[in-house]
């Protein structure tokens, strides 16, 4: 088995945790999120993930930083990490994101990946002026969308739309497309990532949940390579599992004085990963601390060597204060794996 590979969630929504964080203000600047990749990619991290909002989904007044210009700029600026984009596939007609995307690969020369979601934040779509469509017709969309920027990936000429027209193509075509990751709790995104994934990413759970979702997504028909799986969490090691809870402690002293009128008002309420989370105490976004990589630096390890064991490929991880945990997980805990 293969080492299990790291990555950071680049701070596009400013930071993850607290909004307040004394030692952690939101920056969603593209200069803090390229000198932390770049730093991360220093410390041996693997990947990064760049989420993708034009309005953000806490406050519609914070800034969000844009995501496919940004992978483009980190493209030069970085030389090793991989660059995982965000796609919602209502934002982007599919001949201007394969000619986007594929020319984004090259500048990255390979480490380009692409993370298809389809959008969970009604009044962003809406605020667009977009239909943002019911729950299972967004993944009906995505899934001919898909296909469509597949096939321009390939080099094929492809007619755009339902009406008789000129096919496409894009020149160059990317020498390999893109790796493929989709998330989604719903039966629609298992379905759509067990056929057309490379890896299915998995928001931030107890351990033997997470088993019974690779299980299931391991059962599905499927051609092809076998489907891998990433795994979000947050992260808060010390030197002691009391110094952990403290910690953990003080963060949510923090989270629970804050108001996040959108995010708690604008999700679609058939959003299974809502349903999933509702009811449970977290710090970070998609699980978050669910996932238990809370303790001791042997605690942590314990745990991502569990995970590894049960198929976690990737562990795309949150911090707070975001540089000064992501410098302490490369020094505590990456070494141990390498």
């Amino acid at each position: 088995m293969t080492a299990p590979r790291f990555g950071v969630w680049a701070p596009v929504y400013g930071n993850h945790g607290a909004r307040h964080h004394p030692n952690d203000a939101p920056d969603a600047s593209y200069r803090r999120t390229r000198d932390l990749l770049l730093r991360a990619e220093r410390a041996g991290f693997d990947s990064t993930l760049l989420a993708q909002h034009v309005i953000h989904p806490s406050n519609t007044e914070d800034d969000v930083l844009e995501t496919w210009s940004t992978i483009a700029a980190l493209a030069e600026a970085t030389s090793r990490i991989e660059l995982i984009g965000a796609v919602k596939p209502l934002l982007f007609n599919p001949l201007v994101f394969a000619k986007i995307s594929a020319n984004v690969a090259d500048i990255a020369d390979g480490r380009l990946s692409v993370n298809l979601v389809t959008g969970w934040f009604l009044p962003e779509l809406e605020g667009l002026g977009l239909d943002p469509l019911d729950h299972d017709d967004r993944y009906a969309y995505s899934r001919k969308w898909l296909g469509t920027v597949t096939e321009l990936w390939a080099g094929k000429h492809v007619t755009i739309g339902d009406h008789d027209g000129q096919p496409a193509l894009i020149r160059p075509a990317p020498a390999n497309p893109p790796v493929l990751y989709v998330g989604g709790e719903s039966e629609p995104g298992r379905a759509l990532a067990a056929e057309n994934a490379d890896v299915f990413f998995i928001n931030g759970r107890p351990f033997a949940d997470t088993v019974e979702v690779i299980e299931d997504l391991r059962a599905r028909p499927r051609r092809g390579a076998p489907l891998r799986f990433g795994l979000s969490a947050f992260v808060i090691a010390r030197d002691t599992e009391a110094e952990a809870r403290a910690e953990l402690k003080y963060l949510q002293s923090l989270v629970d004085a804050e108001s996040r009128p959108e995010i708690s008002g604008g999700t679609d309420p058939k959003t299974q990963m809502y349903k999933v989370l509702a009811g449970t105490k977290r710090i970070g976004s998609n699980g978050g601390t669910l996932a238990g990589l809370v303790g001791s630096y042997e605690q942590v390890i314990e745990r991502i060597s569990a995970f590894h064991e049960a198929g976690i490929e990737l562990f795309m991880l949150q911090f707070q204060p975001i540089e000064a945990e992501l410098d302490r997980f490369a020094d505590k805990i990456i070494p141990h794996f390498r």
